[in-house]
């Protein structure tokens, strides 16, 4: 009957529809009679039956996989979403840990700075000034950076290890070769004073642990200094394929600390290459800015393709020229020549001599000739200027002034251990004064406009423009027209409502003459007028463009205008219009 399970257990009797006729077969004649059936035998009737009812069957069991299908889409995707989420929240969290490096990065460099300036500053400190310097392009360090270890102790150097290894992991990877190097002369100093805070026995076991000797550790050094990064290299190089060999009789504990000293060694040379870049490049720049014509930035490097030049041979009988070159200074030539040529300096020599007389050869230029003619061209220093080239306004500082500022500035910085601008010490109260009391709703306002006037003074009191600091009031008018097409999401244009001005007078001749203000308005502009202030000597006028509108006199709107402490403050608002009926 195609029943399921569910069904089979009913029965005429025992079954919840109440169906006497449950098990007997349904037939419908008026379907049947439609159809032209109505005499057709059971047989057929029930083969159409059971053939309907496989195609159901199968109809339901494609619905079924349908559906399964779908749900299996459907998981799919949400596992795709899902791992794309992921994806963008680990990308995400990258960028945070970038961000997170780069802050902390800055707050050491913040931390850096600040215990420079006070005085205090550690080792850790010299080193990233060394990096900043390279990076943002300000005064060029001229010591070498591993100079900066020079007399630490075991503590320092401990504690420097630490700080470099912050620095290594938040570092960007073009320092990264920096602070290796820095660490490998770290760590190579901290042996040496381990070794010289031990006791004679044990120093003595040390030495023959390390397999040389403290009387052969001179020599050593004598031979690794003044190399240069490539010939320390290949030196590395032999020693590695020397300790690899394993020949008869080897003494491999020697070659081994060797091994390990030359890697400090090349730590500094590439240190110094790199400082030495450093300088030729700062270098360069001081002669562009200056205007002074100069060669090559590196004129030191060679192209591979040219061929190597010969030096031009000595006067005088004596060694060769690799000889004769001491070991502080290698020759950059010698680098494009193999050092197992066949050919030897005195053949090198001859065939210098040949093309000496071949070749006529310009004598060498005298430098001692060229740094005075240089300055006598005028730029490596100042023209000499008179009293009457200078421009209006220039103020001029006595030579005497100028010491006494200057030494007082160095007893400032054996008292406190940090320099303070003593110039600008009463300007900085001025403003510091003048912000006071300055909310959201005040900008600075430091528009000048121009005051036909002019002075004759005496040079001891030139005239100059006085120092200021001025704020100008803005905010919302909510009248009826405002109110009625905006609201607080979308409030109306700001207009101005006031102004607060600060005339700062620190040097005025006549102290008991109050400075003034005259408020002109402006022809064929009524909607702006000039404030001018008037103070006397030394100091020139001085006037403002402004919004011409009536003001507020009451002090309960806001209104001052006082001379105090040497500062001239008038501040004002406007007067606001209401309207009634």
């Amino acid at each position: 009957m195609g029943w399921d399970e569910e069904y089979l257990g009913y029965t005429n009797t025992d079954n919840p529809f109440g169906d006497a006729n449950l098990l007997k077969t349904f037939k419908w004649e008026k379907k049947f009679e439609k159809e032209g059936l109505k005499h057709a035998p059971e047989e057929e009737i029930e083969l159409r039956n059971k053939i309907k009812l496989e195609e159901n069957r199968r109809e339901l069991e494609k619905v079924k996989q349908r559906r399964l299908e779908r749900e299996r889409e459907r998981e799919q995707r949400e596992d795709e979403l899902t791992r794309i989420q992921r994806e963008k929240e680990a990308a995400q969290f990258e960028e945070w840990e970038k961000q997170e490096d780069i802050f902390h990065l800055q707050q050491a460099k913040l931390r850096s700075k600040i215990r420079i300036e006070d005085g205090r500053a550690k080792p850790i400190d010299l080193l990233a000034r060394y990096i900043s310097a390279e990076e943002e392009d300000f005064g060029v360090e001229m010591l070498e950076p591993y100079i900066y270890l020079n007399g630490l102790t075991t503590q320092d150097l401990e504690d420097l290890q630490e700080d470099i290894k912050v620095y290594m992991e938040l570092e960007s990877s073009r320092n990264l070769n920096y602070w290796r190097d820095i660490q490998i002369i770290v760590e190579e100093e901290l042996r040496k004073l381990r070794r010289l805070d031990t006791s004679s026995i044990e120093n003595q076991i040390g030495e023959r642990r390390e397999g040389i000797n403290a009387s052969v550790s001179t020599e050593v050094v004598d031979v690794f200094k003044g190399k240069t990064p490539g010939q320390l290299q290949a030196l590395y190089q032999q020693i590695e394929k020397k300790i690899h060999s394993k020949e008869e009789g080897l003494d491999v504990p020697y070659w081994e600390t060797l091994l390990s000293r030359l890697k400090a060694h090349m730590a500094r040379a590439r240190l110094r290459e790199r400082h030495q870049e450093n300088l030729r490049h700062k270098l360069f720049q001081l002669k562009q800015e200056q205007g002074v014509e100069s060669g090559p930035l590196f004129p030191c490097v060679k192209q591979e393709s040219e061929s190597p030049r010969v030096s031009e041979p000595s006067p005088q009988p004596g060694p060769s020229r690799q000889d004769a070159t001491p070991r502080g200074t290698p020759d950059v030539g010698q680098r494009s020549v193999p050092s197992d040529s066949p050919r030897s300096a005195d053949e090198e020599s001859q065939d210098a001599e040949e093309k000496k007389d071949e070749e006529p050869v310009e004598e060498p230029e005298d430098p001692v000739r060229k740094c005075e003619e240089e300055y006598r061209a005028g730029s490596y220093s100042p023209k000499l200027l008179r009293p009457e080239d200078l421009e209006p306004g220039t103020i001029l500082i006595d030579t005497v002034e100028d010491d006494e500022r200057l030494e007082y500035a160095r007893r400032q910085l054996i008292g406190t251990g940090k320099v303070q601008d003593v110039v600008t010490q009463e300007e900085r109260a001025f403003e510091a004064e003048a912000r006071k009391g300055m909310d959201n709703d005040e900008a600075s306002f430091s528009v000048e406009s121009p005051v036909d006037k002019t002075y004759l003074w005496s040079d001891k009191y030139r005239p100059r423009k006085p120092r200021y600091f001025n704020r100008v009031h803005t905010g919302f008018e909510w009248n009826k027209y405002n109110q009625t097409h905006y609201d607080m999401d979308n409030p109306p244009p700001k207009i101005v409502q006031g102004y607060k001005f600060n005339i700062f007078y620190p040097d005025l001749i006549d102290k008991n003459k109050t400075p003034e203000y005259f408020l002109t308005p402006i022809e064929g502009n009524k909607d702006f007028s000039i404030l001018r202030f008037h103070a006397g000597p030394p100091y020139e006028d001085i006037a403002f463009k402004i919004v011409n509108r009536e003001w507020e006199y009451s002090y309960k709107r806001g209104f001052r205008c006082q001379f105090h402490n040497n500062i001239f403050q008038l501040w004002f608002h406007f007067k606001r219009y209401r309207y009634r009926r």
